[in-house]
């Protein structure tokens, strides 16, 4: 029994040693890493981890739901479709064919309501709002320097980084996707209460304006520079900016860092639905317009579907790109899996949100499991 008690006090001291350490290194977010991850079973974000997280709610207006298409659900999902769902954790598939749903499906116990996080699928809206505040005429250009928003970038190499240069992922700051580590910027990020002095913390290593690397720093950067210039919080801007305009069905809730500090995820973190993801592709199809109103510049909008350099045409500003054939697809991509795909000539628009996708964890890179759904999505479509 004294044995026993010796025991638990030397681990109460060392538990108390770590949790001071983790304070004395600036490394303290990893205590809200373990709670609302590591200790849920899980070694990464996860479909439903906002409910863990302070959100800031986004209100839908006057709702206008989709319409069926004539040929509604009458065609099944492939075998293909099926074995994927299945090993890959699809919760949603839907298509939408002539702006109508075609077929649409829900799994392992969730709805056409259900909220999920969109993941990197944000970084689409938040390009979105950066073009809408150009149009508006609180920021310049793509071209206005960041420096103009966020003054501690203003030397060196920094200077020299742009508006755009964040949107397109070209911004050259140190900042690492490493999703899996526990002490990489991206875990830092995703837990740590104070997400704008993570920011101002970065450095710009390479010459901003010359390559694409994948950086989520650069969309929640690219937030900053947004809430500057518009002097509105970025939920309360995409509530007016795309979320009321577009007849979302669903309130839909956005992570903050803390209620403190009240800085939103931007690089992720909107929790939602397949459908009412689907119109803001929908939105971008129509080359900006949205029951014949125009809702964002349309040059933007192409602007944001062509590749901004030549040496990576998968990305432009905001969206990915990929060629499967003949058909050219633009789409919104998230962590685990979660699509908006649209091919506009088609006028086809897919959406896959799910727990995973698949064995390749590759951060930036088009996975297998893409191919798989607009194939069998075509497949279906074929057999209409």
């Amino acid at each position: 029994m004294r044995f026993l008690k010796k025991l638990l006090k030397w681990v109460v001291i060392l538990f108390g040693l770590l949790i001071i350490i983790l304070y004395i290194t600036d490394t303290d977010y990893l205590i809200k890493a373990v709670r609302t991850i590591y200790l849920q079973g899980y070694t990464t974000a996860y479909l439903e981890d906002y409910k863990k997280f302070d959100n800031k709610v986004i209100e839908n207006g006057s709702s206008l739901p989709w319409p069926n298409h004539k040929d509604y659900n009458t065609v099944k999902e492939t075998e293909g479709l099926n074995e994927i769902n299945e090993s890959n954790g699809t919760i949603a598939y839907v298509i939408i064919k002539n702006d109508s749903i075609w077929f649409e499906n829900y799994y392992g116990g969730f709805n056409e309501d259900s909220q999920t996080n969109s993941f990197s699928m944000a970084k689409s809206y938040v390009s979105g709002l950066m073009g809408k505040a150009i149009e508006q005429g609180y920021i310049k250009s793509l071209d206005q320097p960041v420096s103009d928003f966020l003054p501690s970038f203003n030397e060196g190499l920094a200077a020299k980084m742009t508006v755009g240069d964040l949107s397109s992922m070209a911004s050259g700051t140190s900042w690492d996707e490493k999703y899996y580590s526990p002490f990489s910027i991206v875990t830092r990020a995703y837990f740590d209460d104070d997400l704008e002095k993570v920011m101002l913390g970065l450095k710009v290593v390479d010459e901003p304006g010359q390559a694409f690397k994948y950086s989520s720093g650069d969309t929640q950067m690219l937030a900053l520079v947004i809430e500057k210039a518009t002097g509105k919080k970025l939920y309360d801007y995409l509530t007016e900016t795309f979320w009321k305009p577009l007849g979302c069905e669903n309130s839909t809730l956005w992570q903050v860092d803390s209620e403190a500090h009240d800085l939103v995820k931007a690089y992720c973190c909107i929790a939602s639905n397949a459908k009412d993801f689907a119109r803001y592709g929908k939105l971008f199809k129509d080359h900006g317009k949205w029951n014949g109103k125009q809702i964002l510049d349309s040059t933007f909008v192409a602007k944001s579907i062509t590749p901004r350099f030549p040496k990576s045409p998968e990305y432009g500003y905001g969206w990915w790109m990929k060629d499967i054939g003949d058909k050219h697809f633009f789409m919104m991509r998230g962590h685990l899996g979660q699509y908006v795909i649209v091919e506009p000539n088609d006028n086809i628009i897919i959406v896959r949100l799910g727990h995973s996708k698949g064995t390749n964890n590759e951060v930036g890179s088009f996975t297998a499991d893409i191919d798989t759904y607009i194939k069998e999505a075509y497949k279906m479509l074929n057999n209409d």
